[in-house]
């Protein structure tokens, strides 16, 4: 069952939408109880051009208004593409009118704690980032699958999620599974870390 963590800003509300299935899936609950307006940020790369195409030309999406940006600068020899591409796309996302959700689920924010955790914190995805929210925070990935494939929708797959030389994607295939055997129940334990910084 997808879940909402909070109630959602009245209005119209941006989604940003990558054509990938947790962002399609976004879009189509949401739609079916507030106007939605479709984000997408073009990373410059081959999946972020299908997934342009993709949006623009699937009746799936048909009346929803879109707003389009790419990379306008470029990046520092002392950053990752993975921190690239976040401040880029977080730069646009900002200039916004008005709130965006994003769909960001648990899954996400238990890839986010075990990294912070690498690196000394303890502490996950926030809901809030100035107009961002991210409504899914509570919502497993396998949830957003079971929509999507419930409602047959389509979306675009992202192969680079399977390259473990990205830093989340060695924590998702190659560090969280090692974790999951010593404790099956990291996920209630980030679900509650999400709950209370939502609560704070």
């Amino acid at each position: 069952m997808i879940k909402l963590l909070g109630q959602l800003p009245p209005g119209p509300i941006w989604v940003a939408c990558s054509g990938g299935v947790d962002s399609v899936v976004a879009v189509d609950f949401l739609r079916r109880t507030r106007e939605v307006r479709l984000a997408f940020f073009d990373h410059g790369t081959p999946t972020s051009r299908r997934a342009a195409e993709f949006l623009t030309v699937n009746p799936q999406f048909s009346g929803l208004q879109l707003e389009m940006a790419s990379v306008v600068n470029e990046r520092r020899s002392d950053q990752s593409w993975e921190e690239f591409w976040r401040e880029q796309r977080y730069r646009f996302l900002e200039s916004l009118d008005g709130p965006v959700v994003t769909a960001h689920h648990l899954d996400d924010a238990l890839e986010t704690y075990v990294w912070r955790m690498c690196h000394g914190r303890s502490d996950t995805i926030p809901y809030r980032r100035n107009n961002i929210i991210r409504p899914f925070l509570l919502t497993p990935k396998n949830e957003l699958i079971d929509w999507a494939v419930r409602h047959r929708l389509d979306w675009v797959e992202d192969h680079t999620n399977q390259d473990t030389g990205y830093t989340r994607n060695h924590i998702r295939h190659r560090v969280l599974p090692e974790l999951w055997k010593v404790n099956p129940g990291l996920s209630k334990i980030v679900a509650k870390l999400v709950e209370k910084s939502f609560n704070n």
